[in-house]
């Protein structure tokens, strides 16, 4: 079993500021297979004030090495894929080929295809006689679901990056070790403190403090209409942008020879 006891929040490993805990269970024979904190509202008040206090550093930084960095987080995502298709298998039941192939395997991918945007995209284009500057939104809170664990931290957290945000993660409850081992690759890959931080729990709990923080510019989320409408609410009421993917399904075929 896995104790993952502590949050990542602006460059360390810090124990949570509640006693709580998350039980993470393997769906596929419901053994126990370790716990994580299960974040309050002060904890991510404490990864939000991180992130905006790396945010203008960050910013600041020239897309290039901003690529190299996420070049760099691809490296480690790399070199941990066997790890995380297990952590993968693990926690989220699917079989292992399919964990290593597009579990683990895509996000590699992703994390390098933004990590070239990063280092080619027009950041600044002259129009005429005006001079568009794209700017970064500023600190980003992002909620991921757990069906695919990895795959869509990688999808929120890189572009974020690329383009000069600072992040603030709380994965889903039912994946979080997955998270866990992501956040190591970011300290792997070299990412300044605060610019990426980590907070684990439960969504009506830590969800919901970080889409309602002042902190936060914008909230991208994957999940259920129902909990959308709630976050756009949320997010709406303090005019800061958000990015919502909802409702989606997954058809089921179960063969006669199913167990």
């Amino acid at each position: 079993m896995k104790a993952h006891d502590q949050m990542y929040i602006g460059g360390a490993w810090r124990p949570a500021l509640g006693q709580d805990t998350i039980a993470v269970v393997n769906p596929a024979d419901e053994q126990l297979i370790g716990h994580v904190p299960a974040g309050t509202a002060e904890d991510i008040d404490a990864a939000v004030q991180a992130a905006r206090a790396a945010f203008p550093g960050w910013a600041a930084t020239p897309p290039a090495e901003r690529a190299a960095r996420l070049s760099a987080l691809s490296d480690a995502l790399a070199a941990r894929k066997d790890e995380l298709a297990e952590t993968i298998t693990a926690e989220l039941g699917a079989p292992l080929p399919l964990s290593q192939t597009v579990h683990a395997g895509l996000p590699v991918l992703v994390a390098a295809s933004y990590a070239e945007l990063a280092a080619s995209y027009a950041f600044e284009e002259r129009i005429g006689t005006s001079t568009v500057l794209l700017e970064p939104v500023g600190v980003v809170g992002a909620i991921t679901p757990w069906n695919y664990p990895l795959h869509q931290i990688v999808a929120k957290v890189a572009p974020a990056l690329a383009a000069g945000c600072t992040v603030v993660l709380k994965p889903a409850e039912d994946t979080p070790l997955t998270a866990q081992l992501f956040a190591e690759a970011t300290e792997s890959a070299g990412l300044p403190p605060g610019v990426f931080n980590l907070v684990t729990g439960l969504g009506p709990v830590a969800g919901q403090a970080l889409a309602a923080h002042e902190g936060v510019d914008l909230v991208s989320f994957t999940g259920s209409t129902a909990v959308g409408r709630q976050i756009g609410a949320t997010a709406g009421g303090a005019i800061k942008r958000v990015a919502l993917e909802l409702g989606g399904k997954s058809a089921n075929v179960i063969l006669p020879g199913a167990d």
